[in-house]
């Protein structure tokens, strides 16, 4: 006989068996999540009605905003009148953000977050179980009809679309999240008198308070390439005080090519629940607050570690589009800049990857040192399979520093700073102590296989380094 686990709950019953889903709350919570998710059919045509603000609107608020501080296409005219014309026609699309009415989705979603503690936690624990099993009959068909066409070369334009399709069909939680943020946003561009301004006060404050409870904030949307400052500003500001006043936060990220298992390294370090899988990829940046207890605060001199997953740079998705390595380098210098500690994420030996990455990192950071800011970094060699890779990467290493200096070397020409010879003067760095070699994560072929409990000694050891550093 074969049986859902859900089925087995009336035998659970019977014979005594504890079943979560009998409490109250996680009762109302399901059916919060059921009644969203229950009306997607197809998750474009859903995303274009019910989540509104974040799809054409958001992408050429986002072009504004970025050609008003670049002027690349300001000719001869007067920057000036240049400029205001940008702000007008930035008012405008926000006035066409703020005639959508805020959606029935929106609305359940807002008002089942602003539920109590235990409620919410589920509620966004069975929209995010609802959203994978939606996106994962939806995709598996797109791979298939890809599949097919696939096989015949006259359908070029068929699979460009069934290629956007794969790419606007993920839906997660972090797009209603986003949605929220794009709704106060456009309120915030409202007299301050305006009624729906004064409705909408108390989303930032919510999702400060979800922070607060270790779910992520989306800081980047990967989609637009665009941070939504004031939403983030905002929730930072409620999110300082619900804490004690001057607490002190110490920054980690991790950068590194696309699906070289950077989420996975931070889930295993810290025990957070970054989404991974091989067919979602994190996209755009996402910070965590990790509170500490006060047996470590000694340690670390913090109250909190942030921690930023950040979207695999060199994506083959956006490697057709014309703007994809400016896409990278903003999104490196952005979080390279937030973090104490940068860990830098290698899949295999191979390090030309990441040398393209970090070449842009050094221009940013050749400037930041005006400012004082020195950052660290590790770099990490992920699925090395030899015990004793250290040893023999001597030369690797060595290769690397090298290689490092002569970019430093090079961009230091070019910002006319050529005072700095290495890259360590840029940043810390050390060859010796900076290098970590951790082993593949599966022993054989997943899904059946076991996890090699090398990969978290390995991470461990990473972790234990990390903090010290962090000490210091």
């Amino acid at each position: 006989m074969k049986m859902s686990i859900e089925q087995m709950a009336g035998i659970a019953h019977e014979l005594g068996i504890l079943v979560d889903e009998d409490c109250p709350e996680c009762k109302t919570a399901k059916k919060n999540a059921d009644a969203i998710t229950a009306e997607i059919q197809d998750t474009l045509k859903y995303k274009e009605a019910q989540l509104p603000l974040q799809g054409q609107i958001w992408k050429e608020l986002t072009s504004l905003e970025k050609e008003e501080c670049r002027l690349r296409k300001v000719g001869s005219e007067n920057i000036e009148t240049y400029k205001s014309e940008l702000q007008v026609q930035k008012e405008k699309l926000r006035d066409k953000q703020n005639s959508h009415d805020i959606s029935n989705a929106m609305t359940c979603f807002i008002n089942a977050i602003s539920s109590p503690g235990t409620e919410r936690c589920y509620f966004l624990r069975w929209m995010r179980l609802n959203l994978d099993n939606l996106s994962r009959e939806k995709l598996s068909d797109l791979r298939e009809q890809y599949k097919k066409k696939c096989k015949n070369s006259e359908n070029k334009d068929e699979l460009k679309d069934i290629d956007r399709e794969l790419c606007n069909s993920s839906l997660g939680t972090e797009h209603f999240f986003r949605e929220m943020g794009q709704i106060y946003e456009a309120s915030v561009s409202l007299p301050e008198t305006h009624p729906s301004r004064q409705q909408l006060q108390h989303l930032p404050k919510l999702c400060a308070g979800l922070l607060l409870d270790g779910f992520p904030l989306e800081l980047v949307d990967g989609d637009a390439s665009n941070i939504p400052l004031r939403w983030v500003s905002d929730v930072l500001s409620e999110l300082n005080d619900l804490v004690s006043p001057k607490n002190k936060i110490l920054v980690v990220t991790v950068l590194g090519v696309q699906s070289t298992g950077k989420s996975t390294l931070l889930n295993t370090m810290f025990g957070v629940q970054f989404a991974v899988s091989s067919g979602r990829c994190t996209r755009g940046a996402f910070m965590l607050l990790i509170r500490i207890n006060d047996d470590v605060k000694n340690v670390l001199n913090c109250d909190f570690v942030v921690i930023i997953d950040t979207e695999g740079l060199k994506s083959p998705e956006l490697a057709q589009l014309d703007d994809s390595h400016e896409h990278d380098n903003e999104l490196a210098t952005l979080v390279v800049g937030l973090s104490d500690i940068t860990i830098i994420n290698i899949a295999m030996e191979n390090s030309t990857e990441m040398k393209d990455i970090l070449q842009i990192v050094v221009h940013a950071f050749l400037r930041m040192k005006e400012v004082g800011k020195k950052p660290k970094c590790q770099f990490v060699h992920q699925n090395v399979s030899d015990v004793s890779a250290h040893e023999k990467n001597l030369r690797d290493r060595k290769l690397l520093f090298q290689q490092l200096n002569e970019m430093t070397q090079a961009a230091a020409k070019m910002e006319k700073k050529e005072e700095n010879k290495s890259f360590t003067d840029v940043m810390e760095y050390s060859p010796d102590t900076g290098n970590w070699y951790i082993p593949g994560l599966w022993n054989g072929n997943p899904p059946m296989a076991p996890v090699n409990a090398g990969y978290s000694e390995a991470v461990y050891e990473l972790k234990k380094n990390i903090i010290q550093l962090l000490g210091n």
